[in-house]
């Protein structure tokens, strides 16, 4: 989950600083070799695989933030979070995938870390991997289950991702509904909010806010890691060579990473990754076999299992560097999507009749254009109607229906929403003479495409 101070180091990299202030940079970073006297590893392919790995580390978290953000209790010695990110070979996209820190595994055979004993092949749970053999049998575990060469390996705790988010003053993360959970302290109302570091701990650990359990945590922590991205590239951090150097030493002081991933790596990095745009980055997770059920395993205990014909095929795909989201969600994205607001509903859910509240010849069928191009399902057939002039647009709604309402009035700024009973499933809406334009509003799930996948232009606040 403090994947996104890892990804941070790439992507405030796109500043193109000097080789010196780089060099500088490198030696805060903690070392450690991952890859050690491994055999018989996936061939290359195309583009850069990082494996970044969220450890439970929390014993420079002062008494003070152990309180407010609730994060008592002992670390384990295990991986929270592990994901895999490919950066294309053309330097214009970073593929996202989330692993399961429950997936099914089977481990290689392995000397424990600790002891020293030898151990034969047996299931775990995946980040078990780490408490067992640390980064190199978790480089190997995954290698093993992907089929996709690690490149660099880059580790992060509580600690730094907290450092990281206050270092670019604050993440901004929208929600359209209410986000509570009593174990981490979340309380999220509707809308937009700027985080601290604690605050962004809370957000990307919390797992009891909906029934979505760890996949739902993981989809959060894939907004905040798009959300960080957007707020790393517009903040100015990036042209201003003084505050780069100062926020990435605080990014780096408390990350460990492979002793190849040095100034001269990073620089590379920076030069491909010039233009670099949440639109840029795209997020998934790893297809579940089941539905993601969990699957109890004996000794283990309850795990989820990847479907193993989709998750070949994703793993493929990033193998051959192809892009993970449907091709027209690649690069900037649709000028809409970019400036749409987040709704609850989505627009193609919602079938919307059109009447002119005003003498204005044909400002009912240019409302219902309007909101048919921005996506919602309107009739086609605009109707008049027999009362006096409307100053205000109305949008009237089956109370049954208001969450719909509530996303269709957002498309229509400054209307008035008003309950009808019995109404039905189609919305009303009377455009009033105070109507302009419509504006444009997507979902907060959008289409994702064969994998899933979203960009983060998708799912960053608008």
């Amino acid at each position: 989950m403090r994947m996104a101070t890892a990804l941070s180091v790439l992507v405030l990299g796109a500043g193109g600083i000097g080789h010196a202030v780089m060099t500088s940079l490198d030696s805060g970073i903690g070392r450690i070799d991952p890859f050690k006297d491994m055999k018989n590893r996936p061939g290359a392919g195309r583009g850069l695989n990082l494996l970044l790995v969220g450890t439970d580390g929390r014993d420079k978290i002062t008494e003070e933030e152990r309180q407010k953000y609730r994060l008592g209790g002992e670390p384990c010695h295990c991986t929270d979070t592990i994901m895999l990110v490919h950066l294309s070979a053309d330097g214009r996209r970073a593929s996202v995938v989330s692993l399961p820190r429950d997936s099914f595994a089977e481990l290689p055979e392995h000397a424990d870390a600790t002891t020293g004993k030898p151990h034969a092949p047996h299931p775990v749970k995946l980040n078990a991997a780490y408490a067992e053999g640390g980064p190199n049998l978790t480089v190997r575990t995954v290698e093993r289950m992907t089929g996709v060469k690690i490149s660099h390996y880059l580790e992060v705790d509580f600690t730094s991702f907290m450092k990281t988010v206050d270092a670019v003053g604050g993440v901004e993360i929208c929600t359209t509904r209410p986000m509570k959970d009593s174990y981490t302290g979340l309380d999220l109302a509707p809308g937009t909010h700027r985080m601290n570091g604690g605050e962004a701990l809370q957000y990307v650990r919390s797992r009891h806010v909906d029934g979505a359990a760890d996949l739902g945590r993981m989809e959060r922590q894939q907004r905040f890691v798009a959300a960080l991205i957007s707020r790393a590239t517009s903040s100015g951090v990036l042209l201003n060579p003084v505050r780069f150097k100062e926020v990435t030493s605080t990014v780096l002081g408390s990350v460990r990473a492979d002793t190849g991933f040095g100034a001269e790596q990073m620089l590379a990095v920076n030069e491909a990754m010039r233009g670099f745009s949440p639109a840029s980055s795209e997020f998934t997770s790893v297809p579940l076999a089941g539905g993601g059920a969990s699957v109890p395993v004996k000794g283990v205990g309850a795990t989820v299992k990847w479907d193993p014909v989709k998750s070949k095929r994703l793993f493929q795909a990033l193998r051959e560097d192809r892009p993970l989201t449907p091709p027209h969600r690649q690069g900037s994205g649709s000028p809409a999507a970019g400036k749409a607001t987040v709704v609850a509903v989505s627009p193609r859910e919602i079938r919307v009749q059109v009447y002119n509240g005003t003498r204005i010849d044909g400002l009912g069928q240019q409302v219902d254009d309007a909101l048919h191009a921005t996506g919602f399902r309107t009739t086609g057939t605009p109707l008049g109607t027999d009362g006096s002039e409307v100053q205000r647009t109305v949008v009237m709604y089956d109370p049954r229906w208001d969450r719909s309402a509530k996303s269709l009035a957002a498309a229509l700024p400054g209307s008035e929403l008003r309950a009808v009973k019995q109404q039905g499933a189609t919305l009303k809406v009377t455009a009033g003479t105070d109507y302009t334009a419509v504006r444009p509003v997507r979902a907060e799930e959008a289409a994702k495409g064969e994998f899933d996948a979203t960009t983060g232009d998708q799912v960053a606040c608008p």
